[in-house]
């Protein structure tokens, strides 16, 4: 099985966010919780189902990842693109995605 994290975009401003082991929702895919087992992701799914019904979150996805020299890497480009932050000028704060990061 490969290894996966919980991600979701942030409802008060659409900010991509990943679940950690304390159950919060950050801004940095470096601190995500890793699933790596059935039982990890099934614990994923639900709680990603608990805070959209709560209007926490939107966009709720279980994504497949490795780590590489210590480092989570999103297998799909789209992941890539959403962990390094938005490829243009978005919010105040965000900078452009990290063409490395993201590059295949």
């Amino acid at each position: 099985m490969t290894d996966k994290v919980l991600t979701a975009n942030r409802l008060t401003d659409g900010i991509a966010v990943w679940l950690d082991a304390n159950g919060h929702w950050v801004e940095n895919l470096q601190d995500a919780l890793v699933a790596r087992h059935a039982e990890a992701v099934a614990s994923l799914e639900a709680i990603g189902k608990r805070d959209f019904a709560a209007n926490r979150v939107v966009d709720v996805n279980v994504i497949d990842v490795q780590e590489v020299d210590g480092k989570l890497w999103p297998i799909r480009l789209r992941e890539r693109i959403r962990a390094a932050g938005p490829t243009m000028e978005y919010a105040a704060g965000y900078r452009p995605a990290d063409a490395a990061f993201i590059a295949v």
